[in-house]
């Protein structure tokens, strides 16, 4: 393994944006190289998109390349996808598969410890320093956010809680017992700890933590203000996905928490529209793709991520462009009588209504031959049905007014609504499968 975390010994956080342009191109023409001379499927695509490496003499000419997408994944489980001998591959991740076959990733020795060095760099970025004791709450086992993230924490210097998620009580009884400063895991999941510490007479602001980072579900703005006037902390948003690396794609600086830095060394962004896939300049909105530069066992090109947002100029590290908070993604759009709804634009609403707490679920039905949408919300305290149909009016003009949509509001006591230990569920789609 290789040394602690320094920033100062990072390199790459220092290129100019010539030196950074020139390592992308170079490693995108050994990345799609490799894919070509080594996995099956991106030979049979390339060829049959008429793009062979030896084209790639700029990094425009990457549009020139067919996408990746989880389809792609499934139809090559489990290893097609692999680009060194399967005894190479030290490591193998997978997703859960709950809706079609799981999709594999794999790493070679080198791969883990270049994730360690990225992780590393992602939580020094979000505030986290040498030392921390750091309360990882997150899925260990095939899911990557846990071994991922502790390996970066590990390898910054801090002192690793590996609790993983679940046993909320527990998990407030460690934030007591070992004091730690920083915590990881979603932000959905942070609410329903910080919900039991004040049921058992726990101020969260009286805690330690004082750092927090948070990621692989969509989460607002409104969502980290609500989250940080009641915790006494600073909440970072960090980015990854598993067919890329895990998380360490991304991250947000706790200087200047204006968007997650894409690590431009490690992966090539584009945007496309999500309508044409064609490529659309930095600045507009689309959907993210992202290619690998770096990856040995498992390296992707053009990788379709789903997820909505727009490149913006960089500004802590100005060589590397960030990106914008995720909007949303192109699977979890819901489209109401023509109307363009996401999960996060309820959130925000919610979250506004001080009689409202933060949990919630879109359910989608079809009654006849349009799809209707019923919102889901608890309320803070236990409310009369009169207070109860008065935020549910309210928050049906609100819907209606800023969203454009009619829904069906049906307010719940608290506690009315499943609480997850990972990824909220935000969207339950009871309609007709044909």
């Amino acid at each position: 393994m290789s040394a602690m975390y320094l920033e100062s010994a990072d390199e790459a956080l220092h290129w100019s944006l010539d030196e950074l342009r020139a390592r992308q191109l170079e490693r995108v023409q050994d990345t799609v190289r490799r894919c070509y001379e080594n996995v099956a499927h991106y030979r049979q695509a390339f060829d049959a998109a008429g793009a062979h490496p030896d084209d790639l003499r700029e990094l425009s000419d990457l549009s020139r390349f067919p996408f990746t997408d989880k389809h792609t994944l499934r139809s090559n489980y489990p290893f097609g996808m692999f680009a060194v001998p399967r005894e190479d591959v030290v490591r193998i991740h997978a997703s859960s598969g709950t809706t079609g076959q799981p999709t594999v990733v794999g790493y070679t020795i080198e791969d883990i410890d270049r994730w360690a060095d990225l992780m590393a760099r992602c939580l020094y970025v979000g505030g986290v320093r040498k030392g921390d004791v750091f309360h990882n709450i997150s899925g260990y086992g095939l899911f990557t956010g846990g071994l991922g993230v502790h390996y970066g924490a590990e390898r910054l210097g801090c002192s690793v809680v590996p609790i993983s998620g679940g046993m909320t009580e527990r998990q407030v009884q460690l934030i007591r017992d070992f004091a730690p400063r920083a915590v990881h895991c979603t932000p959905s999941y942070f609410v329903a700890v910080l919900d039991h510490m004040e049921r058992v007479g726990i101020d969260p602001r009286e805690t330690s933590i004082k750092v927090a980072m948070f990621g692989a579900e969509p989460w607002t703005y409104a969502m980290r203000d609500s989250i940080e006037a009641r915790a006494g902390l600073k909440a970072q948003d960090l980015f990854g996905l598993s067919e890329l690396i895990g998380p360490g794609v991304a991250s947000e600086s706790i200087e200047t928490r204006d968007g997650l830095t894409v690590w431009e060394d490690h992966f090539y962004p584009e945007i496309v529209d999500p309508q044409t896939l064609q490529p659309v300049p930095d600045g507009q909105p689309g959907e993210l793709v992202l290619t690998s530069l770096t990856k040995q066992a498992f390296p992707v090109v053009r990788y379709r991520t789903k997820d909505l947002t727009r490149l913006l100029p960089g500004t802590i590290y100005p060589t590397m462009r960030h990106m914008e908070k995720i909007t949303g993604r192109t699977d979890d759009m819901m489209i109401i009588r023509g109307v363009n709804v996401f999960p996060t634009q309820i959130e925000e609403i919610i979250l506004k209504e001080p009689g409202l707490g933060p949990y919630f679920q879109c359910i989608l039905t079809q009654p006849g031959a349009m799809t209707e949408l019923t919102v889901v919300v608890e309320t803070h305290h236990h409310e009369s049905d009169e207070v109860k149909n008065s935020l549910a009016d309210d928050l049906r003009h609100q819907i209606k007014n800023r969203v454009g949509t009619t829904a069906i509001i049906e307010v719940r006591e608290p506690g009315g609504i499943e609480r997850s230990v990972g990824k909220a569920r935000r969207i339950v789609d009871k309609r007709p499968k044909h």
